[in-house]
């Protein structure tokens, strides 16, 4: 093991490892509102039923209560991952018996909270806070893939300070900045020469990314057509960030060489091309009766800003550059809403939502993505005047999807990671306290 190729792996693990149990296309969430939980999250851009309108249409705080607007959501999410080997290669480098790496998904829970105060007549403010981008995904030791990387964590962490002006009875505006905190880790299985005494599955990369911020915008507009159509338009700027960190490669095992022993040293690496993409929704609420409400809408994703990324040392000297070749997504959701009585609110939902990873030979272990339908149910119940509670539970099927990555491990040696993941499905659990005073 050479230091130099300890360094080319370091780009594919950073390439593998934007991943987890995201709950939208890419490495996206799709869980900032207990409430639109219930409807598949369609129409959000538009519906300004509670505080979780900060987020998806600034605008919408205009249509909330006068005086303060308290939402506190909490989304349980999980993932099953499981990863089907159709004809991996194994290099002689690594001796290892591989397996297909166990339940690589796994669960987490993700709060969100949203404040709105009319400051003045037709005048709001408002400040959410809640994860945006990322989460886990694991495979076990001995995963036959773990060389194109076995463990990824990517968290963002989203302040959004917001304001909103109703122009008239027509129009409304709202604009906010977003101050995201992003941190990421990556783990990536590295092979050693057969002659090294141990299992060689305890030998890996580890990059780990410093905290860092970044800054974006979101704008939007809602237009009430009539007293029972409303649409909203919102937009949402995609954030790049400056990350910087170390990477070391690690063993578990004792006595291991020279060679293993020279490959240790920690390295302060950068990476260029890290940003969020951005976003924009049309959306529409349409009344049908004093009962019945359908929500619809369309969002489009910036995912091609993700062509690739490039690791340096904090000298700028290039350690590789490496395509990603993510494409842009489009997502178009339908819900409906039921209203029973003055207490119960009913909530049904079904969406549509693209994955940006189109070619088998980009899609990678840790963000094993393909396209997904949701289908969606909620319930909302009045306590009293000022305080509500919504539940909300969404089943996403994903399609099955296969990869066919080409792994370089040094010199000529080549990994080709061939298999398939069927049956990958999330399951998204909400609740949602509101309150207005």
């Amino acid at each position: 093991m050479t230091k130099s190729l300890t360094l080319r792996l370091i780009p594919a693990l950073m390439m593998m490892g934007f991943a987890g149990v995201a709950s939208a296309s890419g490495f996206a969430l799709q869980n900032q509102s207990g409430s639109a939980n219930g409807n598949a999250f369609a129409g959000a851009a538009a519906a300004a039923e509670d505080g979780s309108t900060i987020f998806f249409n600034p605008a919408g705080m205009t249509y909330l209560p006068k005086g303060h607007s308290l939402s506190l959501s909490g989304t349980v999410l999980n993932r099953s991952i499981k990863f089907k080997n159709t004809g991996t290669t194994v290099p002689t480098l690594n001796n290892a018996t591989p397996d297909n790496g166990g339940e690589a998904g796994g669960t987490a829970f993700l709060p969100h909270g949203y404040w709105s105060w009319s400051v003045a007549e037709d005048v709001w403010f408002g400040v959410g806070v809640g994860p945006t981008f990322g989460n886990k995904t694991e495979y076990d030791d001995n995963f036959i893939g773990r060389n194109a990387g076995f463990f990824a964590d990517i968290e963002h962490i989203n302040i959004n300070p917001s304001f909103a002006i109703k122009v008239n009875d027509f129009l409304s505006l709202g604009l906010g900045v977003n101050f995201t905190r992003a941190q990421v880790e990556f783990k990536q299985g590295v092979p050693v020469n057969t002659a090294a005494p141990g299992n060689v599955n305890q030998n890996y990369l580890h990059v780990e990314g410093d905290p860092t911020w970044g800054v974006g915008a979101n704008i939007g507009a809602m237009f009430q057509l009539s007293p029972s159509t409303r649409l909203g338009v919102s937009y949402r700027s995609g954030i790049s960030f400056d990350i910087e960190g170390k990477q070391k490669y690690k063993s578990r095992i004792t006595g291991a060489g020279p060679a293993l022993a020279a490959a240790t040293t920690t390295q302060k690496v950068t990476a260029d091309g890290y940003e969020t993409p951005g976003s924009l929704s049309f959306a529409v609420s349409q009344k049908l009766s004093d009962r019945w409400e359908l929500l619809g809408d369309l969002t489009w994703t910036n995912w091609s800003v993700w062509e690739k990324l490039t690791l340096k040392t904090l000298s700028g000297t290039t350690l590789a550059s490496l395509p990603y070749n993510f494409e842009d997504t489009w997502r178009v959701g339908l819900g409906a809403n039921y209203k029973y009585n003055d207490a119960w609110k009913f909530r049904f939902g079904v969406a549509y939502d693209e994955s940006p990873i189109k070619r088998n030979s980009d899609r990678t272990m840790t963000l094993p993505d393909s396209d997904r339908t949701w289908l969606s149910l909620g319930a909302k119940y009045t306590l009293s005047k000022q305080a509500s509670v919504d539940v909300a539970y969404s089943h996403i099927f994903f399609k099955d999807a296969k990869t066919d990555r080409a792994v370089p491990l040094g010199g000529s040696t080549v990994q080709t990671v061939r298999g398939e993941w069927n049956n990958n499905s999330a399951d998204i659990l909400s609740v949602q306290y509101n309150h207005t005073f």
